[in-house]
Order: structure tokens, then sequence, then C-alpha cells
């Protein structure tokens, strides 16, 4: 596994860069063909390959997704080179989410039987899915589960619960003049956007877990000119989908403090919340898998938004965080605990032979450990395994 990491940290895959992503796409088709016995089918969409296995002739029921894109720019190996030390693997994309891609090859590679099963590897979910998310939407139609191979959370915690996601930009319409000799001629869109910011900001809900966060301005044309035009990008992040809908309406009601000055509010993203009841039966049975291995399961909320999402909006049964456990996502600290990378796949394994089991007509039972797989040593937390 750690070999097969490598292999796939070792290959730079920005989101933005086309190239790049073209030779991870192959990288990461060669790990998977030559673990799964099978090429995957390649998806092409705006200049971006996605993969895609289905295993066997039964009705495809179960929906494993990943991503190979990470936000790291080329050149970052550089600076944070592939190591393995004291049991931590770090480079840039091993926790988000290259492990999470290792862990699902290799525990289709211990399953006796892959019928039903279908795994759906995409190029752009760092920068939220523009040409894979119809895609994910579809493969997850009609399933009995999606398992999303994203990091765990603290510890190694399931996602059961994530906010939705959405990306607005507000337009400031102003006025263009010489800003020495006659400025007051002018519109100037940067002031306006300047009062907005502080519009915008105070969308936010803290009570109701929503964040609204300006995160990038631009405006003007020159130095010596008043702006005509600005732009505010707003990331933000809500609970449920009337917060989503809440925010939305509020920025395309904002009016401008400037006279003469005119905004317009548009949204790029939105994807809406995973909420608990999407996980709850699955989580269940994972912890029921989890105790016949000795794992105590934790499941929690978080702000960061995935295809679960996605999977999840489209009616599917959802559980996310079952890849890697370790930490630091986008951080230069990312990375990965090795000694738990054994038993979070054998976890996975046994999780998918219950649900197949379950699928053709068995009746659930104690699932024993997956052969090949061995369960992580006791961790620092009242000596259960780190999880």
């Amino acid at each position: 596994m750690l070999a097969d990491l490598e292999t796939l940290v070792t290959c730079e895959t920005p989101s933005a860069d086309l190239a790049a992503l073209a030779t991870g796409a192959e990288v990461t088709a060669e790990v998977g063909t030559r673990l799964l016995g099978v090429p995957p089918e390649r998806i092409t969409v705006g200049g971006r390959t996605h993969l895609r296995w289905d295993f066997g002739d039964a009705p495809a029921r179960v929906l494993l997704l990943g991503h190979y894109d990470t936000v790291w720019p080329i050149g970052t190996l550089d600076r944070i080179p592939w190591s393995v030390t004291g049991g931590v693997v770090r480079g840039p994309g091993c926790f988000d989410m290259k492990a999470g891609l290792v862990m699902i090859f290799h525990a289709l590679a211990a399953l006796p039987d892959r019928a039903g099963i279908t795994v759906l590897v995409n190029a752009d979910e760092e920068i939220g899915s523009p040409t894979s998310g119809a895609l994910v939407e579809e493969s997850a139609l009609g399933r009995t589960a999606a398992l999303v191979l994203e990091p765990g959370a603290d510890g190694g915690a399931l996602k059961i619960a994530r906010k939705g996601v959405s990306r607005h930009t507000v337009e400031v319409h102003g006025r263009a003049a010489h800003a020495g000799l006659e400025p007051e001629r002018g519109i100037n869109a940067l002031v306006e956007a300047a009062h907005q910011v502080r519009v915008i900001a105070a969308l936010a809900d803290p009570g109701a877990g929503t964040t609204v966060t300006p995160t990038m301005m631009s405006a003007g044309s020159a130095g010596n000119t008043v702006p005509a035009l600005a732009r505010v990008e707003i990331d933000v992040r809500a609970a449920t989908v009337a917060e989503q809908l809440r925010v939305e309406t509020a920025l395309a009601g904002l009016r401008p403090d400037t006279p003469g000055a005119s905004l317009r509010a548009s949204t790029g993203v939105s994807i809406p919340p995973l909420e608990r009841a999407a996980s709850a039966g699955l989580f269940d049975l994972a912890r029921r898998v989890a105790a016949d291995q000795g794992i105590e399961l934790r499941g929690v909320a978080v702000g960061g938004g995935s295809d679960g999402n996605r999977t999840a909006a489209a009616g599917t049964p959802t559980l996310d965080g079952l890849g890697a456990v370790g930490g630091g996502a986008h951080a230069d600290d990312e990375h990965v605990v090795v000694a738990e990378l054994p038993g979070r796949t054998a976890l996975l394994v046994a999780l998918l032979s219950e649900l197949l089991h379950e699928l053709r007509g068995g009746t659930s039972g104690t699932t024993k450990s997956a052969p090949g797989f061995v369960s992580a040593g006791p961790g620092e937390d009242g000596g259960r395994p780190a999880r």
C-alpha cells in the first residue's frame, strides 16, 4: 500500500493543471488496473479525465467515490517531499485523498466478489466538481449506498454530516474617471464593494452554523483611474438547504450604498448539505461491523463539503470519511498514520462484504476481518485503536 501511495503522491495533480491531471489519470488508472485486473472507463469532460470501474453483471448497488486532484501546485514536492518517517507518511495530497484511492484499490483486490460495485474517481473535486458533478449524481441514482473515501475526521471519525457549499460572486458596477483630474465624475466600484463586504459578512448566522466568508476581491483597471468594476467572491457553508437559500436570496437583494452604483449577484457552485438522515443507517451498520473487529467508530459533523453531498442530494444513503487516518488536509503538515492503513482498509472490505451480502438476500451477521489485512494496534485513546 505504501508503494502505491508513493506512486500516486509523487505524481502531482493540481486541480487547475490539465496536463498534470492527464498524467495523473493515467498513473491512477495503472495502479487501479494492476490491482483490480481490469482497466477503467475513461470519461473526459472539459479536458479532465474521470475514471470509472463497473464490476460484474449484477445490478450496480454500491458506489465508491474518490478523487485524484489535489490543492497543491506543481513543485510542492520539492518543498514537501514524499517521506515515511516515524510511522507517518508526508507528501502533498497523501491524506486528501490519495491514501483513500489506495484503500479502494486494495480493498477491492481483497474482495472475492465485486459484482454490484462501481468505483468513480474524478479529477476536480477540490474545485467543486464542475465537470464531474453531474456524473457523480448520475452514478449515485438508484444505489443502495455511496461510500466516500475522503479522509477521516480527527482520530479517524467518520463524517456523518457535511455542510452545504455555495460559491457566489457579487459584481459592483460604477463609472470610470481620471483619479487626479476629475475623480468626482466617477462612481467608485471599489468603495462600494468595500461597503458591501461588511454587509455580506453580516449574513452569517453562527447559531445556525452558517458561515458567510468574503474570500477574494478585485477591482480597477489602472492606478490612476476610478474603478468602474469590482468583484467580491463569497464562500457560504450551511447545514440546511433553507439556510443556503436564505443567504442566496439576501445576496440577490443587496442594494448599493453609493449613488449611481449597481450590483449583480450570481451563484457558481451550489452543493446541498449532507444531512445526518442520509448517513444514519450506513453509520449504524459501519459501527456494528467495526465492533466485530474490536474498533469503536465515532461520527462527527464537519464544515467541509465533498462529492458525498451530491450523492446524498440524489437520494442515496451516503457515508463519508472512510479514508485515511491522519491530518493536515490542505496544509503543510498533511500526513497519514501508516499503522492505521491496514485496519482501516480491512474495515472497508468488511463493510462492503456486509452490504453486498445483504443486497444478495443474505442476513446480517458477524463480519470477520478480511484476509490479507490486520487491524491496527492499540492507540492512545484508552487502549483502543485511534478511530
